[in-house]
């Protein structure tokens, strides 16, 4: 019986990267520009003649896709790590307030600038040095107190209690500073709140390691997270530091939440819906296999709403955050309803 599970599950994750690739290659075809499979083929060994479609290509199509995997693969394993560690079906990767710090440092750096008349924001865009910076000051500073706090806490249920009050002192600030803020401000951070995966190389070439060694390390962290599925008592039965582990957990959720939420700003419910559509498709609970699961479906996830953001046809883009939860939105009120009638939520 254990075989025929082995094999279906080396069929499932072959099947899954055929389907991300395949969904890859989709998303640099779909645009306002029409640029046929073919000739996306003859960019990329450098035999187009094209160079308008070269240039769409490689500095936004493709950037733009690269960040769509690291935003669904990034946020999928936060979310993972938080639901294990906290046994909670609807914890997130902003569960620790990491979103509300960095729009508590975005809405500093719009609605003050705004204040003083210093720098004129009728445009915006989610990759400007000011905002990624004030944007990556908020989530440290936030990360910092909760990692501070999760040293000195006993136990789990704790440190998501202070996240989610950390969460709300932020979003209490940023109240604030709306309500005394200038029309223009109050729309140039909204439009941030929207969320946007339209980078840039540089602005990957930050992004990128900061989320892949995040991923990587989240592996090292296999045992203490299965380990925390039967509760903090057994990990330290079998020998866990559980304090240490959590730790650890804490800041790569932080690290890997706070950076995508930095340069794409926040992106909602990819982290919260993917776990429970990869433990439902993969029947287990071992995040041997849950860890890949997620970073497979969270990508494919973004990339189909990148996709369907795109609005084909069209020269209009919706914002990913309306996109993410029209797909989210019914997961969580999936685990609500399966929970109420006695199921599992893991």
């Amino acid at each position: 019986m254990s075989t025929k599970k082995n094999i279906r599950r080396r069929w499932f994750f072959l099947g899954l990267g055929l389907l991300l690739g395949l969904l890859l290659l989709v998303d640099l075809f779909l645009g306002s520009v029409l640029i046929s499979i073919k000739d996306i083929f003859e960019i990329f060994r450098g035999h187009s003649d094209n160079q308008t479609w070269v240039y769409i290509l490689s500095n936004f199509r493709l950037p733009k896709a690269i960040a769509a995997i690291l935003t669904g693969a990034g946020l999928s394993v936060a979310g993972l790590m938080m639901q294990t560690m906290f046994r909670n079906p609807l914890a997130g990767p902003y569960v620790l307030g990491i979103s509300s710090g960095a729009s508590l440092g975005v809405a500093i750096f719009v609605m003050l600038s705004g204040f003083s008349g210093a720098l004129a924001l009728t445009t915006f865009h989610t990759g400007t040095i000011g905002m990624v910076a004030s944007a990556v000051i908020g989530a440290s500073l936030v990360m910092l107190l909760v990692i501070m706090v999760s040293t000195r806490v006993a136990d789990s249920v704790s440190v998501l209690i202070i996240g989610i009050m950390f969460g709300s002192i932020t979003g209490a600030v940023v109240s604030v500073l709306e309500y005394f803020s200038d029309p223009d401000s109050v729309q140039s951070f909204l439009v941030w709140t929207f969320g946007s995966i339209a980078l840039t190389w540089n602005e990957l070439m930050i992004l990128a390691p900061l989320v892949l060694v995040g991923i990587l390390l989240s592996f090292v962290m296999q045992k203490p997270l299965n380990a925390f599925l039967l509760g903090e008592n057994y990990a330290r039965g079998i020998g866990l530091n559980a304090k240490r582990s959590r730790f650890y957990i804490i800041l790569l959720t932080s690290v890997i939440a706070g950076a995508i939420t930095a340069f794409t700003g926040p992106v909602a419910f990819v982290g919260m819906a993917v776990p429970h559509l990869t433990r439902n498709l993969l029947k287990t609970a071992d995040h041997r296999l849950l860890i890949p699961g997620v970073i497979g479906i969270g990508s494919a996830l973004m990339l189909v709403c990148d996709m369907i953001s795109q609005l084909p046809g069209s020269n209009q883009t919706l914002p990913i955050n309306s996109v993410t939860a029209i797909f989210g939105a019914p997961v969580v009120v999936w685990v609500i309803i399966r929970r109420k009638r006695g199921g599992s939520a893991f």
